[in-house]
Order: structure tokens, then sequence, then C-alpha cells
């Protein structure tokens, strides 16, 4: 099987691959959209007057005092949007959107205390805290005395260059009588804004991942679907480790319990458009006249694999790959490691496009040499064709035996095409989730390795690689009507990728250069070859 018709089974399997996951994105986004059109959002917005603001030098968060949450975060080091000033918002407590945290202590029954829904006001040292630079930690103490004379001290942690942050309770029971206490942490988002705006965004490309997702004793990494929570098909788990966690491309906001305690992860739809994902610990006493502490963690920012497996196990699972995590793990890890020698990520790309293809070699090699083997051979696959134009399995037959008696693979030149694709996959999703590629430039106007070309010159460029790999390539194609369907095939490709990240175009222009002198080099070497034979 010559070049041309690889490039038609790998371009039919790809384009297969596309249609099925967009239909499934637009699927799951029709759904959200539905929910989002028949209910209505009635959130309050947060009151500054009782907030606190914390600065350190990546984060930026307004803490409600009533309830000691965070309902607000800025990520310092991340811009809301290409060439803009200001800062990426991730949490937000807007009249009709919500995205925030929420922890705190809750007395015997988490489910039927009335208590419960009656949130502590807190009381701190002052309106404004910043880190200085010479600090490595802040401490915020949040303090709030209970009519029975309990006192409950919320701590938040937040440490230099870290997007981890530590919450910790020291609980003063002067009573004397027993109490019986359980923490709790969750995550609530308002998702039907978010889904309106990805379903009018979609297009060709393929969707990242958003919902919920936790970790376990026995389950590593589970994601969680939205509308599993709106369906009320609600998760019960109980685990002594693991994490409750909400993902968007690049950025995870997620709560990690004491491991100490059993904890109890849940799933809750908390009004018409408001999910919750989150954890609740298994109930302790605090015996009269004493005092016990408990910590969590919380991480906010973006999705930093390193620094997330450190808070906690599992975490850097969050970066999903999707099915072809074992490519596009060891992929990032050798893309960076090219980045840290060149300083500039679309050159890495360029040059891991060189290691790939330059380990791929050989099938290459074998590729070309098969389609000069089918050539040589093809007057004799027309006589067959010729002498069994009326019995189709007589002819199949017969060019079998004179694909083994030539030792030819007629499946040889579809193999490293068909190698590639999982590789071009791995290197997408590795593009759309790795953080460190949003808003990453190269050259000119690429500004963002992970956005579309805003010009829609790479991909031209990719088609016309392509096309030009058809004219130089021999084949051996007789048929009209399949000479022009192979022609179609570039054009086709062009269209997808005109909103692929430019990451990935540069990827396939790299790759698409490397065959045309690959195809040289070998054609030119087997010609000499079988001359001097």
């Amino acid at each position: 099987m010559d070049l041309q018709r690889s490039f038609f089974i790998f371009g039919f399997f790809f384009i297969l691959f596309l249609v099925l996951e967009i239909w499934n994105f637009n699927t799951n986004a029709h759904i959200h959209v539905s929910l989002y059109q028949n209910h209505n959002v009635n959130l309050v917005k947060n009151d500054d007057v009782n907030s606190i603001s914390v600065t350190t030098n990546v984060l930026h968060v307004k803490i409600n005092l009533e309830g000691g949450d965070i309902e607000q975060a800025q990520l310092l080091h991340f811009k809301d949007k290409l060439n803009s000033s200001k800062p990426l918002i991730l949490l937000d407590n807007k009249k009709n959107f919500i995205y925030k945290t929420k922890s705190g202590v809750i007395r015997k029954n988490f489910l039927d205390n009335e208590n419960a829904k009656k949130k502590p006001i807190y009381i701190a040292s002052k309106k404004h805290f910043k880190l200085k630079k010479n600090q490595k930690e802040i401490h915020i103490p949040l303090l709030w005395t209970s009519r029975e004379g309990i006192t409950y001290i919320k701590t938040f942690i937040f440490k230099s260059n870290s997007y981890d942050i530590d919450v910790k309770y020291k609980i003063y029971n002067k009573t004397n009588k027993n109490l019986e206490i359980s923490f709790f942490g969750g995550l609530q988002q308002s998702i039907g804004i978010l889904d309106k705006k990805d379903a009018s965004n979609s297009n060709f490309s393929l969707q990242t991942f958003r919902g919920a997702a936790y970790s376990t004793d026995s389950v590593k990494y589970e994601k969680y679907h939205f509308d599993a929570i709106f369906k009320q098909n609600n998760l019960n788990v109980v685990t002594y480790n693991g994490w409750i966690a909400m993902l968007q491309q690049y950025f995870v906001t997620a709560w990690i319990p004491d491991n100490i305690l059993l904890n109890t992860f849940y799933t809750a739809k908390v009004s018409s458009d408001v999910i919750e994902i989150g954890f609740y610990s298994h109930t302790i006493n605090v015996k009269p006249h004493s005092q016990i502490t408990y910590s969590s963690k919380l991480w906010i920012g973006p999705e930093i694999q390193n620094a997330m497996a450190q808070s906690a196990p599992n975490l850097d699972l969050t970066v999903d790959y999707g099915y072809l995590w074992f490519l596009s793990q060891p992929l990032f890890k050798l893309l960076k490691f090219l980045y840290n020698i060149v300083g500039n990520w679309g050159v890495s790309i360029i040059l891991i496009t060189f290691i790939i293809r330059g380990i791929m070699y050989p099938l290459t090699k074998s590729q070309y040499t098969t389609m000069t083997k089918i050539k040589k051979i093809q007057p004799k696959i027309d006589q067959i064709k010729q002498n069994y134009e009326n019995n189709k399995q007589k002819m199949s037959e017969k060019i079998l035996e004179l694909y083994k008696f030539e030792k030819v693979n007629p499946l040889g030149g579809c193999f490293p095409l068909l190698i590639q694709m999982p590789i071009f996959l791995a290197l997408y999703y590795m593009l759309i989730s790795s953080v460190e590629l949003r808003h990453a430039p190269f050259v000119f106007w690429i500004k963002d390795l992970s956005d579309q070309d805003p010009y829609y010159v790479l991909p031209v460029l990719m088609g016309l690689t392509m096309f030009l790999i058809q004219i130089i390539t021999p084949n051996n194609i007789s048929d009209p009507v399949q000479r022009k369907v192979m022609h179609v095939v570039p054009m086709i490709f062009t269209v997808f990728f005109l909103w692929f990240p430019s990451g990935l175009v540069i990827y396939y222009i790299t790759s698409n250069l490397v065959t045309i002198i690959q195809q040289k080099y070998i054609l030119n070497h087997l010609k000499d070859t079988s001359e001097s034979t």
C-alpha cells in the first residue's frame, strides 16, 4: 500500500476520532445549557465589608468572615486573557456566578444539624494582610467564640511562591460537657453560564474536561461529571486518604483533608444551578476543658504537576491527558527538558519533532522500501487484475501470492502513519492541558502556542506541505476518482487545523518537512542501490 493510500487511511481514522469526540462534548454541553435555561440563578454577592484580603507573591484572595471561607482568588502570575493586564480570577462570588470554597466545624450529625446552616462570624486582627518579600509564610488567624463558651480558631497559612494553603483549626472546649464535632470542606460552583459559553464557542477542536474529581484509598483518580451531580447520582465514599477537586483547563481547586480521621466524600446539587463536592470527617469527641487541633490543605491555582504531587498523592493526575496519558506524560517531560535548554516552547516542539521522527526513521525507511517494491511489481499486479477481472476472489488470492513470493508487506506503508496518530493525539492533549504552555509565545505573531493561529498562516502552510508530499511521492493510483479524493485530504486537514493549537500545527509542519527530506534521501539511496545491483 503506497503513501497516498496511507494518508487516506490516517485521515479517515483521524477525522472519525474528532467527530466522535466533538459529538460527545456537544451532547454534554447541550445537557448543561438546557439546565441553565430552565432555572434561574439567585445568589447573593459577597459584601466586602465582611471580608478580609490576603496578598502573596502569587495569590490575592478575599476571605468572608461569615464562615471564614475563601470566596475570591486571583492568580497574579496568570493573566485573564492574552495581552490582558488583569490577573486571572479563579474563584469568585457574583450575583450570577459562584465558585468558592467552604469549610468549618459542625456538631454531631452533619446532615441533620440545623446549626450547620448558621455560619459563625469570625473576627480578624486587621482588614488586609500581605506577605512580605523576606517572609516564607504568613498566618491569618480567625477567631470565633460560641454562646456556650467554645472558642474556634481557624488559621489560614499562605506560603511564598505556593498555591498550597494550610487550613488549621484549634477548638477549645471550655464547657463542662463533651463536644462531638466533625470537620468539613467543600467546593461550590454554578456551571450553567460556563457551559453555555463553552457550547457557543465549540468548534472542530477537542475539549478538555471540566468537572469534579476525587481520589481515595482505593481509587487514584476519578472524574465526576457535573451532569451526574445534577441528575442526583451523588458521590458517597469513605476513605482516610485522598482529596476532592474541581477541574478546568489548566487550573484546579482541591481540598486535601487530614488523613488521621475517616472522611466521607460527597457530591450534592445545592440549587438549580449550583453543585458541590466536599468531605466531612468522622465525629470526634472533645472532652470538657480540653482542646484539639485539625489540619487540612487547600490548593487554589494552576496545574503544576511537581508541586501538586508534593501537596497530595495523585493530585498531579488532575492534569488530564486523556486515554493517551502514558504517551503524553513522557513527551511533556522531554519537552520541558528541551525548554530548559533552549528557553522557547516553540523551538522545543520543533526539536521534539526531530527526535520522534529520528526514532521512527527505521519504520519510515521500511515504508519507502515497501513502496519501491510495490512499484516494481505493479505491472504484474495489473496483469493479474486483467486476467481475473471477472473473479474478484481469485484476483485477491493471486495478488496475495505475488506479495508473498516477492516478500512484500502491503501494509508496510501504513504502519508509520498509524503509529504517528497516537503520538499526534498525545501531543494535542499535552498542549491543551499543560499550563506551562498557556500563553507561551513562539515567534512573530504566534503569541500563544496553546491557541489557534489568529491569522491561519500555520494551518495553510501545513496543508501546502501535505500537498507537496503528495506531489513528490510516486504512487500507483490509476483511478481518477481516487486521485481526486487524495487531493482533497490536505484541504480537509487544513480546515480542521484552523482551530488547532499553534504548537500542534508547528509539530505537524516540521514533521512534514522531515518527511520530505527523509523521502528524498531514502528514495535516492534505494535508486542508487538498485542501479548498482
